[in-house]
């Protein structure tokens, strides 16, 4: 069983930055594919990014590529999401994921993650 608890979130004006974390339970946390989700109110839960444990490679939805920045500290079963340049439309609840059967690529489907945090709020004022 894994478990994610995020922080980081909170209420900041447009342009602004906030990093968010998400610490994870688990011996085998660098075999883990992890991402970033958000559910905006009236909104279905969309990936945000997603980072694979080979090669660390990345994933960005288009409307964040440029601003947001995933992490991975695997000494501290840590994920991070960098976040500048931040738009009111980035409001939204932000949520970790983990799938720890270790595939080797980036899992773009929400329904390829078997563990999530209880989600964090990033409100962006303009």
């Amino acid at each position: 069983q894994v478990q994610l608890v995020e922080s980081g979130g909170g209420l900041v004006q447009a342009g602004g930055s906030l990093r968010l974390s998400c610490a994870a339970s688990g011996r085998t946390f660098s075999r883990y594919v992890m991402g970033w989700f958000r559910q905006a109110p009236g909104k279905e839960r969309e990936l945000v990014a997603a980072i694979s444990w080979i090669r660390e490679s990345t994933y960005y939805v288009d409307s964040v590529k440029g601003r947001f920045t995933i992490s991975r500290d695997n000494a501290k079963n840590t994920l991070y999401l960098q976040m500048n340049g931040l738009k009111p439309e980035d409001t939204a609840v932000y949520y970790c994921a983990a799938s720890d059967r270790a595939p080797p690529r980036i899992l773009t489907n929400m329904r390829d993650y078997d563990y999530w945090g209880q989600g964090t709020q990033v409100t962006i004022s303009s």
